[in-house]
């Protein structure tokens, strides 16, 4: 048996959503037939039995499905109170509760929660079948475009359960369901209360109400399925007069909803049963002939309730209705009767006029009109075949014309007693108000309409008939038919010009009472007034409804409309119907509005702004202020101000030049601002649905004003100057901002609105017909405070302190905070849920307590459960959202992602309810004991429902897992959560979406996108697992095992009980299983192999394509053609030129295609990052796995094989991108290295003391062949032509690691004999053939050797030979240096005793002269210049890299051993390079780039270290280095520091060489005994140095630079880190010169947010602070060793005069660097001070001598 939330789901996906699949129609199919049981006994449930009772009080219970469950006490009582409660069966009862357990978690809960949840499930089941079945008969009876032969299918399972009793079982329940018992509403002793899907209390009576309304929808939709049989209909009518007696007097919406699925089902009922007979047939209700006589009868019957009696007036017109359809079809002999009965029925429905309860009571009721939307599409489509069979008959016409003939003016006296025949004529414009299409093709209702229209004889007719014709006008078709109508030539009275005409003459009559300076001017007639509105209803409903050609020609003069608005006379309920005439004609030509903002400016009332002239001089000016403060506000109505609200924002809002930003609006704006919205929530109101108008209004014109107009530097200063602000040219916009910066007075408004809160709204919604209105209001309130919460913070700086920024005023009260918050449970409008999480979204990234402050509040928990039933409804939706940013459920898990990383406790760890009362890292998650968004996404990830719907909700699902996995906070707790046995979550999704195929690409691309990034995640939260899961955790071992397990294909896994290792099965079969089992991993690596979309395509070839090309490029380029959401508007100046309609429209579809084209081409885009994306998973589960998880599978070096043979064949693929190449490539690297170290594992475990010459000489390999097609393939990967350099050395890095793995472990100078011997004492079965190693390897080199003579053949016929040597060799030497730097001192002797130095050599010696291959590549920038640059860069610099890491083993050495191995090696290798070393010297400096800069380091760096070994000074290196020295160090601190950032070099380079050197010089006064001169008489030290040594003085002049760029890059690293501390309080310009200064133009965009701005400035500042100080570390070590020389000349020297003019200079300097601090250079300087001290003690004794 299919269960109902099953059943629900699969109907909802299959019939609701896009086109089924023949794999969902047969599960649909399915589901209905194992289904139709409870569907035919639908809510029938076994009632409680004795013996069922005692077996609970056993507390053992065997269910039908499984086995015997235990119970204790406390299960026994709540089962047997469900029982009583509920009228349930025990052992059903039991169920419940085993199954609420699975559902919620039932442990740790109370007695009575979990009664609640029981309940609430059990009501859940019901619900879900009721739907079910709602939704079935939904799909027959409304056109969904589904297909025939389904259609048909689903049709004959409905027709059999309705023939078999589910219409009565439908109409006992409705009737059942509402009696005070425990099978209904409840008894006397039942809890009242349920816990509902969410876990939010909820009344018990209210769901119970809520499941008869649907039963009731399924009545009506069953009627028109299958036609009601006599007794059907008799009771239904029974149940309609017991519920019309239950709402006498009540409000309740649901009962009122119910009572009128009854009479619809009456209505539905008589009149479908009438229209089906024919006269050969008789309908089935006709062929009963005593129900005929009986149920006139009763219907005839009269009763004492109003309502009851109102419903019965209903049944009767009905009844008489299908008496007249009958009578019509059928012969009147056989029913001669029927005349007299109908007349009855009549009399009765005309005298106490039916037309006016169904408008009063029905039609214009909140339970109507909040109904379900579909059931009330039926409802109005069967009172128009009512109405039109009705208006067909000729007794009907009869009656009706002798009630229009009654409708005297006498009658109008009496207000309270409508006539009749107006409100039939109201009745008709209700019906077809709501349904206009029903009016397509009607002639019965357009006769009636020419019937009508003439004679009337009181303006109620009039009005009626006008205001039925606006009605009719709702369509294209009708607004036509109404047009000709009113032209004059079908009614004599009633026209056009008569409306145009009576504006003239009332218009011509105020003109002359003024002339005539009467006393007061003629008022106009109350019926005049009323007539002139319901005309410009008409008007208005025909122009805004009529074809966009045809209108331009029919009213080419509508200046009358507008020359009674300034009248003080004319009533403001026909200025406000003028005024909205008014505003349909704004879009009928563009010409129009220019000619409107004319007339208005002409006719209409002024909008004055401060102080009136006219009251300065003791008069009243009537204005617009005038006339709604004292004529509107006494009578409480305010149709004029509204009107002319919303005709300004019409206008304003159709307005393209944006350029004055407002200005000319000011003082409308104004009027709203102080006089309309100011005192909005203090005026009263005789109709609350014009208070709501009004608010829309004003709010309207707020939000245009935020969205149109961006804040610029004008309105910064007009603000900051408050003179300013108010004066007449300023723009709206600087005045509504700091409204809400200072809660003022649209901000306390726009609260007043919204903080009621979300249940009062929700209340006033459905029971009140301005619901709509107000829902309004709430939607406009929140967009408002959206805008301004975006732009407040571009200007909240520059205003403070007045003004704060919009968080700060709204977190005040934290009850505003949480009212707008709390609209995600506004479930009626998808806009103001989104509008409430764009609002949490901006409060969280800006409002650090935001947690905290919704902890205190009475509504933490009820939030949290309102955004997980919002995630949960916007997953079982059936359509796709075009835009994400629409759906609340995409807009809750940004949400949730974006939150992650911030401070905690922050959003994310609020709704997914992680513990906040300790730390959260110490979470134990419970999502299925608490409703949260946590569990609504694990429930959707379980089973992925809608995957063509919800594909982003999936997509984003995953990504949240991830994202919460590798937060440091979230990581442990969601950990181990996705680890229990209850989710296995790791592979659950493996085979359903891991490996299944790619949706295509043509029609659902989105949908492939979204499947890649899916994919992707889950494979990052694979590898996550894999990378993190803690070993010493038996879960996670477990899971860990059973990921490697699916991953590889080791689908056959068991574990021991007590260590759970996994046990590869050895048996036959379990192998053969195994060998036919397909690796998941394989299988996910074929479905990224893919051809990537084509992006080649560029913007200027589609410009280039089009003639208009360059125009449509510039119109998209425009911001003001292109409004918020990428709508573009083609009312502009450029298109407006053209001078034909052919070239308009062509430029139009060229700025179409350029759309489609870039559309496409994003979309080309995206899917190829979704496929790295999902490659870099794949990547890292597969490196992962074998760097760590490989250990227990058998089978590791051929699982390792296939990996690298499937990764090397996918980067050689013509369909593999350059990037995806890269990743590969890492695989490949990863597998060869685990293969390197699967050579060296035995199968037995050893450790090194265990370890045989045996078990070295067999180590594992893959055989010669596999080998071959390895290298082969690396061959052919790395001769791919699209290529990069860092591809390039990752390849040659996997050679080079395949090379090492084909390496012989045997060491070839070793004989043969002597291994034989070592090996005697360890073979134990046979000989060991090492002849036959020998042979293998010596066959697997001579084969390597092949294959790459072959390939480079075939390369140097590409003759990119060269170049590739280049790469190869550049690759090895970074190979060898990182080895150096990784193992320190270690590494390097490694290397050395490996012969480094021969090879470094050996390659210089070779590649020296390589440019001269290379001419092919010569460019402009001179000859071979291009491969002299990859020479230098490619083989020189690493090279000298690499001998100088070499360096660092001098040191280790014995220091006076001259001799030394390691000194020889390197000073040979300079010897034999004498040449590159000479020239690297002697560059000039001045022009040195930042290569030759490191060159020159690298260089002078290994000569110190090496060089004062040796003794012959032949080479004359030591000459190059003094004249270095004279060069570099007569430079002052200007140039050191400058000269860098002018050539783009390392601030500190030119430093770095000065301590090199120094380094060097002091070595040689300290070891070698040199003694410098103290000045060679010579000041100009720019002068060339020839061969002469440096002097004291040159070295004093090189401390005092250094002492200068000492003491300022202290200075700027303080200044930079107090400025950083003080970032918050910098202003936005202070900002701006720190980015200007630090960053990059391309950098940093001037459209930044101060925010933003702050960012990059922090960033940038520690940057340089960072860089800062690592001068200083380096400046210090260089004036150390200038002071040391310094302290060895002052101990060993004489006194003279050089001597003593030279410690004058060095004075000053070395008391500079005794005033350093340490808080400012951030080092401990107490040695440096010491030794600075000590010189200068000396320095004053020389002198003192």
């Amino acid at each position: 048996m299919v269960s109902a939330k099953q059943l629900l789901s699969t109907i909802e996906s299959t019939l609701l959503g896009p086109s089924p699949s023949p794999s969902q129609r047969i599960e649909l199919i399915h589901a209905i037939r194992h289904s139709l049981p409870s569907l035919r006994s639908l809510l029938s449930f076994p009632p409680p039995k004795a013996s069922d009772r005692a077996q609970v009080e056993s507390k053992e219970v065997r269910l039908p499905d499984s086995g015997l469950i235990p119970l204790d006490d406390q299960d026994v009582q709540i089962a047997l109170k469900l029982s009583d409660d509920l009228h349930l069966n025990e052992i059903d009862c039991v169920r419940l509760l085993v199954s609420a357990n699975q559902e919620w978690g039932l442990q740790g809960r109370g007695p009575l929660d979990i009664l609640r949840l029981t309940s609430g499930l059990w009501y859940t089941e019901r619900r879900d079948l009721i739907t079910a079945l709602y939704t079935l008969l939904r799909a027959i009876v409304l056109d969904q475009g589904l297909e025939a032969d389904l259609q048909a299918d689903i049709l004959k399972y409905v027709e059999d359960l309705i023939n078999s009793g589910l219409r009565q079982r439908l109409i006992s329940l409705i009737k059942e369901l509402k009696r005070e018992e425990p099978a209904g509403l409840g008894g006397p002793n039942s809890e009242r209360y349920i816990l509902d899907s969410r876990g939010a209390l909820v009344e018990r009576r209210a769901v119970v109400c809520r499941e008869r309304l649907i039963l009731g929808h399924c009545l009506v939709l069953s009627l028109l399925v299958v036609r009601a049989s006599s007794k059907d209909v008799k009771d239904i009518f029974t149940t309609l007069k017991d519920s019309a007696g239950d709402i006498s007097g009540s409000t309740d919406i649901v009962k009122n909803q119910i009572t009128f699925s009854l009479l619809f089902s009456l209505i539905i009922s008589l009149i479908s049963d009438a229209l089906s007979a024919s006269p050969d047939e008789m309908s089935i209700l006709s062929r009963d002939v005593s129900f005929r006589q009986d149920f006139h009868e009763t219907v005839m019957a009269v009763g004492n309730d109003q309502i009851i009696e109102g419903c019965m007036h209903c049944v009767r017109l009905a009844w008489a209705v299908h008496l007249m359809i009958i009578q019509d079809l059928t012969d009147a002999s056989e029913i001669s009767n029927d005349g007299r009965k109908i007349n009855s029925c009549l009399e009765v429905v005309f005298s106490n006029n039916v037309f006016q309860f169904l408008i009063d009571k029905v039609l214009r009721t909140p339970a109507y009109q909040n109904d379900d939307e579909d059931v009330i599409y039926i409802y109005n489509a069967y009172l128009h075949k009512l109405v039109t069979s009705f208006l067909s008959h000729p007794l009907a016409r009869d009656k009706v014309k002798e009630t229009k003939e009654k409708a005297t003016p006498s009658q109008q006296n009496a207000e309270s007693t409508p006539q009749t025949f107006v409100s039939l004529l109201e009745f008709v414009s209700e019906i077809y108000e709501k349904e206009p299409e029903l009016l397509s093709g009607n002639d019965v209702l357009w006769t009636f309409v020419t019937f009508s229209g003439e004679d009337h004889n009181n303006f109620q007719t009039l009005v009626a008939f006008l205001k039925m014709l606006s009605t009719l006008a709702s369509s294209e078709e009708g607004a036509s038919k109404v047009y000709e109508l009113l032209q004059g030539r079908m009614f004599r009275s009633v026209s056009w010009s008569t409306l145009f005409d009576c504006l003239s003459i009332y218009e011509e009559k105020f003109k002359q009472a003024l002339q005539n300076a009467g006393p007061a001017l003629p008022e106009i007639q109350e019926g005049d007034a009323k007539a002139l509105v319901a005309y410009l209803c008409v008007l208005r409903k025909v122009v805004e409804n009529g074809n966009p050609i045809e209108r331009k020609t029919w009213f080419p003069d509508i200046e009358p409309l507008f020359k009674l608005l300034s009248y003080e006379n004319v009533p403001p309920y026909l200025k406000g119907a003028l005024r909205t005439s008014i505003s349909t004609f704004i879009d009928v030509s563009p010409n129009l509005k220019d000619t409107i903002w004319g007339f208005l400016e002409q006719y209409d009332l002024p909008v004055v702004v401060g102080p009136q002239v006219g009251q300065m001089m003791g008069t009243q000016v009537y204005d617009m202020r005038f006339e709604l403060n004292e004529v509107e506000a006494r009578s409480e109505h305010y149709p004029s101000t509204i009107s002319f609200l919303n005709l300004l924002n019409a206008l304003i809002a159709d307005e393209r030049d944006t350029t004055d930003r407002g200005r000319r609006f000011i003082g409308i704006f104004r009027f709203i601002y102080d006089h309309v919205f100011g005192p909005f929530s203090q005026r009263a109101y005789a109709d609350p649905s014009e208070k709501w108008q009004l608010g829309v209004a004003c709010l309207q014109h707020f939000k245009m004003i935020l969205s149109m107009y961006d804040i610029k530097d004008e309105d910064i200063d007009i603000v900051v100057n408050q003179s300013q602000l108010m004066a007449p040219q300023s723009t709206p916009l600087p005045m509504q901002l700091p409204d809400f910066m200072s809660g003022k007075t649209v901000f306390r408004n726009i609260m007043g609105i919204l903080l009621p809160g979300v249940d009062a709204i929700i209340a006033d919604r459905t029971n009140h017909t301005y619901g709509l209105l107000l829902e309004k209001a709430v939607l406009l309130s929140l967009e408002i405070v959206i805008l301004v919460l975006e732009k407040d913070s571009s200007v909240s700086e520059f205003w403070r302190p007045i003004y704060q920024p919009f968080d700060v005023i709204l977190s005040q009260d934290h009850n505003q905070i949480v009212a707008l918050l709390e609209y995600i449970r506004y479930d009626f409008h998808p806009q103001i849920q989104q509008c409430s999480i764009k609002i949490m979204t901006i409060l969280s990234s800006r409002m650090v307590g935001l947690v905290p402050l919704l902890l205190k509040s009475n509504s933490a928990g009820l939030l949290v459960e309102d955004y997980a039933a919002c995630l949960e409804l916007s997953s079982e939706g059936s359509q796709v959202v075009e835009n994400s940013s629409d759906d609340p459920g995409v807009l809750i898990m940004q949400l949730l992602i974006d939150n992650i990383s911030r401070p905690a406790p922050n959003i994310t760890h609020f709704l997914l309810r992680f513990d906040l009362d300790s730390p959260v890292e110490r979470t134990v998650l419970q999502p299925k004991f608490n409703y949260s968004c946590l569990k609504v996404i694990l429930d959707i990830l379980e089973t992925l429902p809608k995957p063509d719907v919800n594909y982003l909700l999936h997509e984003f699902g995953f990504q949240l897992l991830y994202e919460l996995c590798s937060d440091p906070l979230t990581s442990g707790p969601t950990i181990d959560l996705l680890s229990t046995k209850k989710y296995q979550f790791f592979v659950k999704h493996l085979d359903n979406i891991g490996v299944a195929p790619l949706p295509k690409r043509n029609n659902t691309q989105p949908l492939r996108i979204s499947s890649l990034h899916q994919r992707a995640w889950l494979l990052k939260l694979l590898a996550l697992e894999l990378h993190i899961g803690n070993v010493t955790s038996s879960s996670h071992r477990e899971v860990c095992n059973i990921i490697i397990g699916h991953l590889f294909g080791q689908s056959e896994t068991e574990y021991y009980s007590d260590n759970n290792l996994l046990l590869l099965q050895n048996s036959p079969e379990d192998t053969a299983n195994r060998a036919i089992s397909r690796s998941k991993v394989l299988e996910l690596l074929e479905i990224i192999q893919f051809r990537s979309p084509d992006t080649t395509m560029k913007h200027s070839e589609i410009l280039s394509h089009t003639k208009f090309g360059r125009m449509a490029d510039d119109i998209l380029a425009n911001p003001e053609t292109n409004e918020k959401g990428g709508k573009c508007n083609f009312d502009n100046p450029q298109l407006s030129s053209f001078g034909s309609e052919v070239e308009l429209n062509e430029a139009k579809n060229t700025v179409q295609q350029l759309l489609r084209w870039a559309y496409k081409h994003n979309k080309n885009l995206e899917e190829q990052a979704a496929q790295l994306h999902m490659l870099a998973g794949w990547s890292q589960v597969v490196e992962i796995s074998a760097s760590r998880r490989l250990s227990s599978m058998e089978n590791r070096s051929e699982i390792l094989f296939q990996l690298l043979d499937a990764s090397l064949n996918a980067s050689g693929s013509p369909d593999c991108s350059l990037k995806m190449a890269l990743m590969l490539t890492r695989v490949s690297i990863t597998c060869m290295a685990k293969l390197r170290d699967e050579r060296f594992i035995s199968s037995s475990v050893l450790n090194s003391d265990t370890v045989t010459c045996l078990d070295v000489i067999m180590t594992k390999r893959l055989s010669n062949g596999a080998c071959h097609s390895i290298l082969y393939k690396i061959m052919m990967a790395i001769l791919r032509n699209d290529t990069s350099e860092a591809l390039r050395r990752r390849q040659y890095t996997l050679l080079l690691s395949y090379f090492q793995y084909c390496q012989h472990v045997l060491d070839p100078d070793v004989p043969t004999t002597i291994l034989q011997s070592l090996l005697v004492d360890e073979e134990e079965n046979g000989d060991l053939d090492l002849e036959k190693i020998d042979h293998d390897q010596a066959e697997l080199a001579r084969a390597n050797l092949s294959i790459i003579r072959k390939e480079a053949q075939s390369d140097s016929m590409h003759s990119i030979d060269p170049l590739q040597r280049l790469c190869a060799l550049e690759a090895q030497l970074a190979l060898l240096l990182r080895i150096s730097h990784k193992y320190g001192k270690s590494g390097a002797q490694i290397l050395f005793s490996m012969g480094a130095f021969e090879h470094i050599s050996s390659c210089m010696t070779q590649n020296m002269q390589v440019k001269g291959n290379i001419r092919r590549f010569d460019t402009s920038f001179g000859k071979d210049s291009f491969a002299d640059i990859h020479r230098q860069r490619m083989v020189v610099s690493p090279s000298l890299r690499l001998v100088f890491s070499l360096t660092s083993l001098v040191e280790t050495s014995e220091f006076f051993e001259v001799k030394n191995k390691i000194v020889r090696e390197v000073v040979d290798f300079v010897k034999g390079h004498q040449l590159l070393f000479d020239q690297v010297l002697r560059q000039d400096i001045d022009d040195a780039d930042e290569l030759a800069m490191e060159q020159m380091n690298i260089v002078v760096g290994i000569l110190s270290k090496v060089w004062p070994y040796e003794e012959g000074a032949e080479y004359g290196f030591v000459q190059g280095l003094f004249g270095l020295m004279h060069t570099l160090f007569s430079r002052d601190s200007t140039f050191l520091s400058s000269a860098q950032s002018k050539q783009k070099k390392p601030e500190s380079s030119a430093f770095r060489l000065c301590f090199s050197l120094s380094s060097y010089l002091y070595f040689l006064v300290k070891n070698k005994s040199l003694r410098l001169q103290v000045s060679n008489n010579s000041t100009d030290y720019s002068a060339p140095a020839g061969q002469q040594q440096p002097t004291l003085s040159l070295l004093g002049f090189l401390l005092n630079s250094v002492t200068t760029a000492l003491e300022n890059a202290a200075e700027e690293k303080s200044l930079l880190l107090n400025k950083i501390q003080d970032i918050n309080e910098l202003s936005r310009q202070e900002v701006d010169e720190i980015i200007k200064m630090c960053v990059l133009e391309d950098q940093a965009a001037a459209s930044d947010n101060i925010q933003k701005r702050r960012y990059i400035a922090m960033v940038e500042m520690c940057r340089v602070a960072g860089n800062r100080d690592r001068l200083i570390t380096l400046l210090l070590l260089l004036a150390e060793n200038l002071l040391n020389i310094f302290l060895i000349h002052f101990q060993n020297s004489q006194t003279g005069e050089d001597l003593e003019s030279f410690c004058s200079k060095l004075l000053p300097i070395l008391e500079r660097l005794e005033l350093l601090r340490e808080d400012k250079v951030g080092h401990n300087l107490k040695v440096f001070q010491r030794l600075a001290t000590s010189i200068k003690e000396l320095t004053i004794q020389k002198l003192a001598l």
